[in-house]
């Protein structure tokens, strides 16, 4: 899950660049040829695809993809530009894209550079000209892989030597590498409610919903002590997105323990949910495939109301295990397309979750009540 790239010219790469040729091998040796975008290199991580029709950017950088190679079903990426304030974290957060056609040309007013230029400077390894379709029914069929795209080498053998030292994301712990190193505070100091942010990968659309609710946030990195959280005297805790596998995460998992101690309120959000159930005793797995996109429609079982959710997941709450103990949680929210749980409430503490994502960006807005819903719940609580 790491890239190298050798620099170029930008005054005379991207002709050159076009003309030079990719490849794209999957563990399981399944093999797609292509044409070389961003920088020239090698760079490996798990493959997985997102079907969002707009948003390229804001996908890019959400740390939840951190480690992953991501595959756009939709057609053109690149047509609309990038604009550099339409970001979910500071840098680039994908291992390396794989897309159809790659467009240098943009045709928004308002953006500030190519998609070309912007994988240059971020250092992105790219392929494009490649028939996502196929390689998108074939990952839903074998299932999420590692894989390794190359505009370097087209040596089968030394790819594959190379791709065989990626470790799996299964296990693999990446909210350390992707966090905040210091603790910050965002929004109005005298603002009704008081919020510790864990910050597991957060997005920042995620804050500025916050934000915009009259809370005052603290945003800890993710190992930090229960004691410092807590003498920051907030009146409620959220756990944040973010990439890897939550079972490797007992950190995260003993720390919110600690904070349903407190009987305060707590929200999750994604990773934020598995690692919320993992504190109630409650295990994960791996998705065969994973959900990503803005299209997942999603049903409320408390009002049989159903809506269109953002997603970017590849583990899981175990289905059986939340039905098998109705005495601690119950669901909330399930997936209408696989009937996977997208959403948990416990019985004894105010702490809830949902897996997808409901400050979107990009998206659809049907899930923005689950904030209020937190900062009502937060209000409660306070009398």
């Amino acid at each position: 899950m790491h890239s190298k790239s050798r620099g170029a010219n930008p005054t005379s790469h991207n002709n050159d660049q076009h003309m030079a040729n990719a490849i794209l091998l999957l563990e399981d040796g399944t093999v797609f040829r292509g044409k070389a975008a961003g920088k020239i290199g090698v760079t490996t991580g798990e493959i997985c695809f997102n079907t969002g029709m707009t948003g390229y950017q804001e996908i890019f950088t959400d740390p939840s993809y951190y480690g992953q190679i991501l595959v756009a079903t939709n057609v053109h990426i690149g047509n609309y530009g990038i604009k550099n304030d339409e970001i979910e974290s500071e840098s680039i957060k994908i291992a390396g894209f794989v897309c159809h056609n790659f467009n240098t040309n943009y045709s928004r007013k308002l953006a500030d550079q190519s998609i070309e230029d912007y994988f240059e400077k971020e250092g992105l390894v790219a392929i494009s000209d490649v028939d996502t379709r196929a390689i998108v029914q074939h990952i839903r069929q074998a299932g999420a892989m590692n894989c390794i795209i190359s505009s370097e080498t087209d040596d089968l053998e030394t790819l594959k030597a190379q791709l065989a030292n990626t470790p799996n994301m299964a296990g693999l712990e990446l909210s350390s590498v992707v966090t905040t190193k210091t603790a910050y505070e965002i929004g109005n100091p005298n603002g009704k409610r008081r919020i510790a942010v864990m910050d597991f990968g957060v997005k920042k659309n995620i804050l500025r919903n916050f934000d915009a609710r009259d809370c005052f946030l603290k945003v800890f990195p993710a190992r930090s002590a229960f004691s410092e959280i807590e003498a920051w005297n907030p009146d409620a805790f959220f756990l944040s997105n973010g990439p890897g596998d939550p079972a490797s995460m007992d950190y995260a998992v003993a720390l919110t323990q600690q904070m349903l101690e407190t009987e305060k309120p707590l929200f999750g959000i994604c990773l934020g949910q598995q690692i919320l159930a993992l504190a109630a005793g409650l295990p994960t797995y791996k998705l065969h495939h994973g959900h990503r996109g803005i299209n997942h429609p999603v049903k409320n079982l408390r009002t049989g109301r159903s809506e269109i959710t953002s997603q970017n997941h590849g583990f899981g709450v175990v289905e059986q295990a939340i039905y098998d103990n109705p005495s601690i949680v119950e669901p909330t929210h399930i997936n209408l397309n696989d009937n996977t749980i997208e959403g948990i409430r416990l019985k004894q503490k105010p702490a809830f979750s949902v897996q997808y994502h409901p400050e979107a960006s990009p998206g659809p807005h049907d899930a923005q009540y689950l904030f209020d819903e937190f900062v009502h719940l937060i209000d409660q609580h306070k009398g």
